[in-house]
């Protein structure tokens, strides 16, 4: 087989979860004049251009990485993705004393976690464009130079101007890291696995949420703020280090399915002195470079018009913006109610970190088992053998992902939505918050709110990286960008929102909101299949290859 086939450039690319090869449009039988798809004939087709290629030997594996490595690789980028949740969330219990050592009020403060917030969600825009485009590992070391840069003014932050400035600069270094991963688990996973890697990968960044803020508590409470800076540049400062020398380009138009050769930038420094597998070989130059042009930056915001993928970010983005919320607002109401010092405050951050690596690792779980479960209703419903396995690379159109990943989605909404109800009303009467002991309540519906919102996070994650196949990193921005802007938004009112209203209506408005947006998981599941068949049919007539 070619090995052409291995880059995004031979293959048809739909947007809709499925990828067709070069000599796709021959598999598909329609009424060219009506353009009308017939998913049943394209099934038959697929399966008998499969079983020619598998008995000749011809199928290639979507990577060549091994399971093993492929869990190196997600654990690698796990640990530099831990950057993007540690650098906001080891900040939380130092906001009191930043604003006594900057003689500034605890809400100005405050707005160094709405800038941190847009700018988180900006700049993969960028970073996450290019690293579809140049490569993942280039993108890599540039976004943790900036970092590393941005560290080393924060460590000196004389005054509150310099704070918020390179806290910026701090978030446009770290926050690429998530989009970036998302990107390589898509290069390396076909998509029967990437629900686990997925959410095992958010596991391992929700590690950061865990210990972020105990780390940053003691800190702050024996160094002084200043000094989890200097901690961040000397962990970011290792982190490059080891993907200097370990990590391999992944980006399919660049390393294929991990046997084109690797040279310069994309060349990990260990390869150099370890032997070459040896099934490398020297990537077509025939399959030319990808250029960055202007619409490698704004070609992300073109999702916004696919309804599907607008519905999914709106309902991610409302959710991440509540749980948002919960977490800045934590130190302000902890401290009053329970009189916590910075040491005491990191450690009540504690239930909300574990949450998120509870959520994430036990619905990546039931994501994998799901779609099992659907590959089986799907074969027996087309009379596929049980044996028969699909194209790696490609899944059937009329295939249910919508269904299979959204299929745990229902009681994990109701329990956050509780969860967040129940919280403010565990912090609203004071004769109860009073009692010893009390604090551990709020910090349960913490802990559930954690893993709720972040399970529905790794569910919204996959489930766009299916709709947009090869625009992993793309599709990782635009969903930061929706979250993160709309997470800003709810950072900058919610202490005005507790100061009004009382926390006990804060938070049982906010339960009531997820209930408001929860009919446009409902309108994904029904709708969605239709919406990603027509986009999908769209693409090839606007390609010229006949429907």
């Amino acid at each position: 087989m070619s090995r052409h086939s291995n880059t995004l450039e031979d293959r048809g690319e739909f947007g809709d979860g499925v990828h067709i090869s070069g000599r796709g449009h021959q598999t598909f039988i329609a009424n060219q004049s009506e353009h009308q798809f017939r998913p049943e004939s394209y099934n038959q087709s697929v399966m008998s251009e499969f079983e020619s290629k598998e008995e000749a030997g011809e199928e290639e594996a979507y990577h060549v990485f091994t399971q093993r490595q492929k869990w190196k690789v997600v654990l690698m980028i796990g640990l530099a993705g831990l950057f993007s949740g540690l650098s906001s969330n080891i900040y939380f219990p130092s906001l009191d004393v930043i604003s006594k050592d900057l003689n500034v009020s605890f809400k100005t403060v405050s707005l160094t976690i709405t800038s941190y917030l847009v700018v988180q969600g900006i700049s993969p825009m960028f970073w996450g464009s290019l690293s579809d485009t140049v490569g993942r590992r280039p993108i890599y070391i540039y976004s943790f130079l900036v970092y590393i840069a941005a560290n080393i003014a924060l460590s000196f932050s004389p005054n509150f101007a310099v704070l918020v400035v390179f806290r910026g600069l701090q978030a446009a270094g770290s926050a690429s890291t998530v989009s970036i991963g998302n990107g390589v688990i898509q290069d390396i996973t076909p998509p029967a696995e990437r629900g686990g890697f997925m959410s095992f990968y958010q596991a391992i960044r929700n590690f950061s949420i865990a210990v972020g803020p105990v780390a940053g508590g003691i800190l702050a409470h024996v160094f002084g703020f200043r000094s989890i800076f200097i901690f961040l540049l000397i962990l970011s400062s290792v982190t490059v280090l080891a993907i200097i020398t370990f990590f391999p380009e992944t980006l399919r138009s660049i390393a294929g399915n991990g046997s084109f050769r690797l040279t310069g930038i994309h060349q990990p420094l260990i390869s150099k002195i370890t032997k070459e597998a040896p099934y490398m070989t020297d990537r077509d130059e025939g399959l030319g470079t990808p250029k960055v042009t202007l619409r490698t930056f704004y070609e992300p915001l073109l999702l916004f018009k696919e309804k599907d993928i607008l519905l999914s970010l709106v309902f991610g983005g409302t959710i991440y913006a509540i749980w948002s919320m919960v977490t800045s607002s934590t130190t302000t109401l902890f401290k009053d109610a329970f009189h916590l010092n910075e040491l005491l405050l990191g450690l009540a951050f504690l239930p909300n970190g574990l949450g998120t690596i509870v959520g994430s690792t036990i619905v990546g779980i039931l994501m994998n088992k799901s779609y099992a479960k659907a590959e089986k209703e799907y074969k027996e419903r087309h009379n596929l053998p049980a044996d028969y396995r699909f194209p790696k690379k490609d899944l059937p159109s009329d295939f249910p992902i919508e269904h299979t990943r959204l299929r745990h989605t229902k009681w994990i909404i109701v329990i956050f939505m509780l969860a967040t109800i129940g919280y403010g009303f565990s912090l609203a009467v004071p004769s109860l918050v009073a009692r010893p002991g009390w604090i551990a309540i709020p910090l349960m519906f913490q802990f559930f709110i954690a893993a709720s919102s972040n399970a529905i996070f790794s569910i919204n994650q996959t489930l766009l990286a299916d709709l947009c196949p090869g625009k992993g990193a793309s599709s990782t921005a635009i969903n930061n960008l929706v979250r993160c802007l709309m997470g800003s938004i709810g950072v900058a009112f919610i202490e005005e929102m507790i100061d009004d209203i009382g926390v006990s209506s804060t938070f049982l408005g906010l339960g009531l909101v997820t209930a408001v947006v929860a009919p446009l998981l409902i309108a994904q599941w029904y709708l969605g299949p239709a919406w990603r068949k027509h986009r999908m049919e769209k693409r090839m007539v606007d390609h010229g290859e006949g429907v």
